[in-house]
């Protein structure tokens, strides 16, 4: 038998269980101004309050392990409000997302649009020491600010294929100025389904009078708390990964250059469709399975 698990049945059950439940507590819950748990502080009120007046950090740890508790971590969850707006607003976007291929042989085309705003320029301090044998790549910690970038994206989700644009403010007048360069490739489509999210500067009013101009565009938005929905979501992480992680930019005008000439790289280079499993069937049954 495992020494842990030895040792964890050796403890009384009542100690295992107010164990368990001081770990489900906040710390506030005792007068302790922490704001999460480790095994010492564990250890540590549980002498003081008398539930094991012998538990040492290393016996918590183990109780943790058998009750598959682990304070340590956490994680962010956001949940979007399941009522028929979402149904309606999510069920239209995957019905483009499962129709893509055959939309686009018909000459409709489906398209993704997102922003990652305020991109800090930084500069190191010292030049960065790349890889040698034995050596990992060294970079200065201390950097230079040289102020912030609005990039826009679009995703043409079909192909695969990305544009990106440097605005000068995250803004609806920076956003409109763009629009009509951003629809212009697909001014002859029979009809183009241009999915975003409800930031202000998309549902402006401004912005909604211009959308209103292009007959065939059909703007669909994603639910509240869902822009997951949006496939350029995707693209940006994995453009993020490849192009901005680990940068190193002088000037400002270094970087907008760098955007400028990596969105085509990124086409040439790692251009393919999403793969998207999740369905309206697959969303259907998640909505009411989480609405009960």
């Amino acid at each position: 038998m495992p020494l842990a698990l030895a040792a964890h049945r050796g403890s009384p059950p009542l100690q295992l269980v107010e164990v368990e439940q001081l770990v489900c507590c906040e710390p506030a819950g005792v007068g302790l101004q922490m704001t999460h748990w480790s095994t010492r502080s564990l250890a540590r009120v549980a002498r003081e309050c008398g539930i094991a007046p012998a538990l040492s950090h290393s016996k918590v740890a183990v109780i943790l392990t058998h009750a598959e508790l682990q304070p340590h971590r956490s994680r962010y969850w956001k949940t979007p409000t399941l009522d028929d707006d979402f149904r309606k607003k999510a069920a239209a976007i995957l019905w483009c997302y499962e129709r893509a291929y055959d939309l686009a042989e018909r000459g409709e085309v489906v398209l993704c649009v997102d922003e990652k705003p305020n991109i800090q320029v930084l500069g190191r301090r010292s030049p960065t020491r790349f890889a040698r044998p034995g050596l990992i790549e060294r970079r200065e910690f201390e950097y230079v600010r040289h102020g912030t970038v609005n990039f826009l994206s679009l995703l043409v989700v079909h192909a695969g294929t990305m544009w990106g644009w440097c605005l000068e403010k995250n803004d609806g007048a920076c956003l409109r100025a763009i629009l009509p360069q951003l629809l212009h490739p697909y001014r002859k489509a029979r009809r183009v389904y241009l999915i975003w999210d409800g930031g202000s500067c998309h549902i402006a009013q401004q912005t909604r009078e211009l959308l209103r101009s292009y007959c065939h565009v059909r703007v669909l938005v994603t639910p509240p708390h869902a822009s997951w929905l949006n496939q350029a979501e995707l693209l940006l992480r994995a453009f993020s990964a490849r192009y901005l992680l680990r940068g190193d930019w002088k000037h400002r005008a270094d970087f907008i250059a760098h955007l400028d000439a990596s969105w085509p790289e990124y086409n040439r280079l790692y251009v393919h469709p999403f793969t998207w499993l999740w369905t309206q069937a697959k969303m259907h049954d998640w909505f009411e399975r989480h609405r009960r």
